[in-house]
């Protein structure tokens, strides 16, 4: 397949994902759309490398994520941050649900080291998933190898559409109180959303025709080459994402005047970034083959099933202490079943469905992208990848 032919087939699936999104205000969200377009493609006439065929390979995948969870960082701030404690909390107490309720009914309904192959890739992203697969193969579990990949490639199909749902619930509440005069949230967090960016404090007195897209890209590298460099130093010490400290360092950076609001939108290479990660996302779904689904369909359902159970209850029990809604509590929890950018994207999605007005808009971003962010890093991120190493070992 030519590389410009796999291309144009991976940007007709998230246009159709987009569309079909737009057309059912966000009931059916892009990117489940296109996770089931992918599985539908790679089942009849995908290579299987057509990602890596569009050019779309490991180094410009990590290159853009480093860049854009730097991004992201520039849409928070210190006060923001020590606002999502409890969102922290929240996300936690779903990933409590989840374990308490697989180690207890998932193990008398199915048998233990089905669920402790299973439960960490439920909780995260793909390393924890490769860490379960690798200890179960090595365990001579190979079945489990392939359903710690399943559970990883099709959680997805659960998380999505339900967080639209929720995400929708929670923002008509948030715009029926907000066009009664009574909504009293954060509109700040997400100033400038959308809208061309400043030049940043620190270099206000550069005449605008330097502040060029090249100089945008060097401060944001500049900035993401810190918190990886950060995330090495700490190794001897502690073991920190440097995906993690690339979101905290755009916040820093931000805050003294280095980067602007959202640089990737003001050098116009945003839509472009969120492209490749969105394919190098569904990439995974070559893993699941027709015969493969069929064979491990049952104690896959019956995983995402419970473990989706016991992270509504726990969240909802803890949501409702601090302060959340049921359906801002669930939403925050299901972003361990998929994070980020698809927590970006579905929270975006919701929010353009959902009112048209621009300082609408700002509100509900406000409101809800960041705890869906800070939710993301924390269960998919951190959490998830220490489960899997004390899993890992009682195999």
């Amino acid at each position: 397949m030519p590389q410009l032919l796999a291309f144009a087939i991976l940007a007709l699936i998230l246009f159709i994902g987009d569309a079909v999104s737009t057309r059912t205000k966000s009931w059916l969200p892009s990117v489940f759309v296109c996770a089931v377009l992918f599985l539908l493609g790679y089942w009849t006439f995908f290579p299987p490398d057509i990602v890596a065929l569009a050019g779309f390979q490991t180094p410009i995948v990590f290159l853009a994520m480093y860049l854009l969870i730097t991004n992201m960082g520039t849409l928070l701030s210190f006060e923001e941050l020590a606002r999502q404690w409890r969102t922290v909390v929240v996300a936690l107490s779903g990933i409590v649900g989840i374990v308490a309720l697989l180690m207890t009914l998932g193990a008398a309904v199915l048998d233990f080291q089905t669920v402790v192959v299973a439960t960490p890739p439920l909780v995260g992203g793909v390393v924890a998933s490769l860490i379960m697969s690798q200890a179960a193969a090595e365990a001579g579990l190979t079945s489990l190898s392939v359903l710690a990949i399943l559970i990883y490639v099709m959680q997805g199909f659960v998380g999505y559409p339900l967080t639209a749902v929720m995400l929708k619930r929670e923002g008509n509440r948030v715009l029926a109180r907000h066009r009664a005069g009574e909504w009293q949230g954060p509109v700040a967090a997400a100033a400038g959303h959308g809208a061309v960016a400043a030049p940043p404090r620190l270099f206000a007195a550069m005449p605008p025709a330097y502040n060029s897209h090249y100089f945008m890209f060097l401060r944001l590298g500049v900035v993401a080459l810190l918190a990886w460099g950060a995330a090495e130093l700490a190794k001897p010490v502690v073991t920190i994402s440097p995906f993690v400290l690339c979101l905290v360092f755009g916040v820093i950076a931000t805050s003294v005047g280095f980067l602007e609001r959202q640089p990737l939108r003001s050098a116009n290479a945003f839509g472009f970034t969120i492209l490749i990660l969105m394919v190098f996302i569904f990439d995974g779904l070559k893993q699941a083959t027709p015969q493969m689904l069929a064979e491990l369909a049952v104690p896959m359902v019956v995983t995402i099933a419970i473990g989706v159970l016991g992270m509504y209850v726990f969240s909802f029990v803890v949501g409702r202490l601090l302060g959340f809604t049921p359906a801002m509590a669930f939403a925050c929890s299901l972003t361990a079943l998929y994070g980020f950018p698809a927590d970006y994207v579905i929270t975006n999605e919701v929010v353009n469905t959902l009112t048209d007005d621009p300082d609408e808009r700002e509100v509900l971003i406000a409101h809800m992208l960041p705890p869906m962010l800070v939710a993301g890093f924390v269960t998919v991120t951190m959490v998830s990848v220490v489960l899997a190493g004390i899993f890992a070992g009682w195999l």
